[in-house]
């Protein structure tokens, strides 16, 4: 559990060094922050679309045997 909470963790800090250098990045080219606000609205969907599909059910705890 806690390896996969550190890669969860480094791909939040790697996601967020990306996108703070992609921002910057693309208002320099551009000179303004359109580019990137429609970038976010973009990803924003597409992590909708992929998360949709999931189908959360509860477990069912198994009843403890009495003697």
């Amino acid at each position: 559990m806690a390896l996969l909470y550190g890669i969860v963790f480094l791909g939040h800090q790697v996601g967020s060094f990306i996108g703070g250098w992609l921002g910057g990045w693309l208002y320099d080219c551009s000179g303004s922050y359109n580019a990137v606000w429609w970038l976010g609205v973009d990803l924003s969907i597409m992590a909708a679309i992929v998360h949709w599909p999931i189908k959360e059910n509860p477990v069912r705890k198994p009843v403890a045997r009495q003697l």
